[in-house]
């Protein structure tokens, strides 16, 4: 068995949290993957942030299960403390020695022995639900291999796998420019996304807001740090215009009242038992029937302290929906230190957009009447996710079966395979309130599919899950508000009841805790899966 897996070319794409996680997980099991990184370095996205971005999370929930963090790591640690924590996990494992830096895959292309609509006739993925099929398709990878610095050309090559795991995530690539009218065009000023900003040198993106009347547009985590960057470069004098439509739910702290960490009333089962969790049937609807009430009052005295803790009903940033809505749909984040403060002084405003966005010569306009001065504008709309996913693929029909309906995201079993695509997985596009606690348990799971630990069910049945948990994500996991996405890959809600389905697949025991009134009320984290591997 050692002698076949060793044998079996495995692909992975992208060096980020998830790329890293399946790599580990495939050498424990004997493969020898190779790891395809555009950039270079290990950590992903990590490595291209703004000078002040710090982990959302604490340190000691924020890790992989079997490698902690260094003692002298900041509680909530800098971006660069994580680059590093992620190349030392890289290290440790020797992922590092199957990492090709500087080779972006421009295209992936499945060949098989049979003709491409194969997959409508079957039964099982794969032909046989087995995670290399018959082993006569390969994965044909055409890779661009850029010179160091743009100092040489790059070259192109293509590479056969017998199979392909994309660990290319969701928040980078594509960036979401929203449709205005007039455009940019209109605007004498620099216009650019948060991604453009992100990639430039630190001192370089100092330079191009310094002086200057900035304009943010977006409510997310990533347009609260831009707004926090460019008020200590200008102060009140030049303060910087937050735009938003939707407002969501920043945070100061993760403790309730100072004392009690949200992870207790959203991360354990008794909460989960609130939420009617996708697939597991008439009990639980039931249930999570009986409980709203709780449901609805910990949501209520939750969104009740952070108003009162948090002026953003004063600055009219109040969102639009309750706490728990915020938790299923993944978006729940940290507030850059001291951000309220720097509104209060004035070096931070903002604008609400009711329905319209777009620009003038001299800005933005807000819903066809105000006008907002700016000499700089940037974007921080998100990105396409399900555009980047689609677009690695030279097939136009794999490109329309992994898309998923408009508005939404690929439809994929347990977040890693789609029914009808055989010999790839996806870790990492499911997002989670610890992304790398979820994509460690995805990472686990496709590295015993390949080592042949368990077969995939029937494809209808594959497909009728799918299609289960994306009504879940319909109902508990949209946007929050006008202009977003009709539904996310949100765990957020149900992380632990998709590692139990996990588990049972891997043949391990769900329930991880010591204890009956811990399995029911203790958080749930990564180091309580740190023996499966």
């Amino acid at each position: 068995m050692e002698h076949i897996r060793a044998k079996k070319r495995v692909a992975v794409v992208g060096a980020g949290t998830s790329g890293l996680a399946a790599c580990k997980h495939l050498l424990a099991r004997g493969f020898r993957p190779v790891v395809f990184e555009a950039g270079d370095s290990v950590g992903g996205l990590w490595t291209r942030t703004l000078a002040s971005t710090r982990l959302q999370s604490h340190a000691a929930a924020y890790r992989y299960s079997d490698f902690p963090w260094p003692d002298t790591a900041d509680a909530f640690p800098r971006h660069d403390q994580v680059v590093d924590y992620l190349a030392a996990y890289a290290r440790r494992f020797g992922v590092d020695e199957c990492v090709t830096f500087r080779s972006t895959v421009v295209a992936a292309e499945y060949v098989g022995a049979g003709p491409e609509d194969a997959a409508d006739r079957w039964e099982r993925w794969a032909g046989n639900g087995e995670a290399f099929g018959d082993g006569t398709g390969v994965w044909r990878l055409t890779v661009r291999q850029h010179g160091v610095g743009g100092e040489t050309e790059s070259t192109t090559q293509v590479h056969e796998f017998d199979f392909l795991i994309l660990c290319i995530g969701r928040f980078s690539g594509v960036p979401n420019i929203p449709a205005t009218s007039p455009g940019p065009e209109a605007f004498r000023g620099k216009v650019l996304h948060s991604m453009d900003l992100s990639n430039m040198a630190d001192e370089d993106a100092a330079a191009l807001v310094k002086g200057k009347r900035v304009a943010v547009v977006g409510a997310s985590k990533t347009a609260f740090e831009i707004a926090a960057e460019c008020s200590q470069a200008n102060g009140a004098g030049l303060p910087c215009t937050m735009v938003c439509r939707n407002p969501q739910w920043l945070l100061h702290s993760p403790d309730v009242w100072g004392k009690v960490s949200i992870a207790y009333l959203y991360m354990n089962r008794f909460a989960e038992l609130m939420v009617p969790r996708p697939g597991a049937g008439v009990v639980s609807r039931l249930l999570a029937t009986l409980l709203a009430p709780l449901a609805w009052a910990i949501s209520a005295v939750t969104g009740a302290y952070y108003r009162k803790a948090i002026p953003m009903r004063e600055h009219g940033m109040e969102p639009g929906h309750g706490f728990a809505r915020c938790v299923s749909s993944c978006l729940i984040s940290m507030l850059p230190d001291g951000f309220y403060d720097r509104v209060k002084e004035g070096s931070v405003v903002f604008q609400r957009s009711r329905s319209s966005l777009s620009f003038c010569q001299d800005g933005l306009v807000l819903d066809k009447q105000r006008v907002v001065p700016a000499d700089v504008v940037i974007l921080a709309t998100g990105f396409r996710g399900d555009q980047k996913l689609r677009s690695m693929f030279a097939s136009p029909r794999v490109k329309d079966i992994i898309a998923g309906a408009p508005g939404t995201a690929a439809p994929l079993y347990r977040e890693c395979v789609h029914p009808r695509v055989a010999q790839m997985a996806v870790v990492g596009y499911a997002e989670g309130l610890n992304n790398i606690y979820s994509t460690e348990m995805a990472a686990k799971w496709v590295a015993r599919l390949l080592d042949g630990a368990f077969r995939l069910p029937g494809v209808r049945r594959m497909e009728e899950s799918c299609a289960e948990w994306g009504r879940y994500y319909a109902r508990r996991s949209g946007g929050g508000g006008v202009g977003q996405s009709a539904w996310r890959p949100c765990l957020g809600a149900v992380n632990l009841w998709y590692n139990d389905e996990l588990c049972r697949d891997m043949g391990c025991e769900p329930r991880r805790k010591k204890g009956l009134l811990a399995e029911w009320f203790q958080p749930y984290g990564a180091v309580d899966y740190a023996d499966i591997q």
